[in-house]
């Protein structure tokens, strides 16, 4: 409930210019994310499929205030590093992007998946049984999960975009 109200509120106090990156700002803070070895903070899908032309890109929503969604920041953190230029990891704090909360049906947080590609306009995603699919709901890794689950379903997706 306090979950909705934070997104209706925050809904209407979007500041349209401030939130948004173009395809070009997307691209190169997509590239400097991967040379970094960093987490990106996304506010738009362009963001995401600019990164997909690169590789799979590991997802996360959450919080400021949640406290697992702070506790996974530095295992994503790592799994930006031992993936740099082979994955994309990504996160969406659905208070300052609730239209993204919304087009991923967010529910609980953390909640995070792995997008292996685009098909007829739906995004695709890696199942931690190395299936792929475009039904998020089967795919999404929630709460907080150790850092060999991340690696597992990003070693499946690398291992489906070589087949």
């Amino acid at each position: 409930m306090i979950l909705l109200a934070a997104v209706i509120l925050t809904a209407g106090c979007i500041n349209s210019k401030a939130n948004v990156t173009s395809p070009q700002e997307a691209q190169e803070n997509s590239t400097n994310s991967q040379e970094n070895s960093t987490v990106l903070e996304i506010t738009q899908l362009d963001q995401i499929n600019t990164s997909l032309e690169k590789g799979p890109v590991l997802l996360k929503l959450g919080a400021e205030w949640c406290e697992e969604c702070q506790e996974l920041n530095p295992v994503l953190a790592q799994v930006a590093t031992d993936y740099a230029g082979r994955a994309t990891v990504v996160t969406v704090d659905i208070d300052k992007s609730p239209t993204l909360a919304d087009y991923f049906g967010i529910y609980v947080i953390p909640d995070s998946s792995v997008i292996v590609g685009i098909e007829n306009g739906t995004y695709v995603y890696m199942q931690q049984d190395g299936n792929v699919t475009t039904e998020r709901s089967t795919a999404r890794i929630l709460k907080i999960e150790g850092k060999e689950v991340y690696e597992n379903v990003l070693d499946l997706a690398l291992q489906n975009e070589k087949s």
